[in-house]
């Protein structure tokens, strides 16, 4: 799961540097905000859980990995596309309630990380 993690990872990188590199050529920073996000909790957020789960893969195999993985990458993408078009005015006040859906889903999956690296993560003695 680690080596999955960071390569989701990456393609965070990709879209979110992409993307403000698009904003800086454009000088359109609207989405500076889906943009940040992408790089914090996509790429950065994402990377990091994956080189905790390759260098300790006892933490992979848990269920609370299982529920992170997918409440991170099933609440993650529906934030970001839901801020963008929130900003965008499309479809009125809609997407703002569906943005933060994706949000919790998002929190509550690096909740389970956290839990995870703190009751399976012990000093070898």
């Amino acid at each position: 799961m680690g080596i999955k993690l960071i390569k989701i990872g990456v393609v965070y990188f990709l879209i979110g540097i992409f993307f403000g590199l698009y904003m800086s050529a454009a000088h359109v920073f609207t989405l500076t905000t889906v943009h940040v996000h992408l790089n914090m909790l996509g790429w950065m957020s994402l990377s990091l859980v994956g080189i905790f789960y390759y260098l300790f893969p006892h933490l992979a195999k848990t269920k609370s990995a299982k529920i992170h993985f997918w409440m991170h990458n099933i609440g993650l993408p529906i934030m970001m596309v839901c801020i963008a078009l929130a900003i965008y005015g499309v479809g009125g006040e809609v997407f703002f309630p569906i943005a933060t859906i994706g949000g919790v889903l998002t929190v509550i999956g690096i909740c389970f990380f956290g839990y995870n690296v703190l009751k399976h993560l012990k000093v070898e003695e």
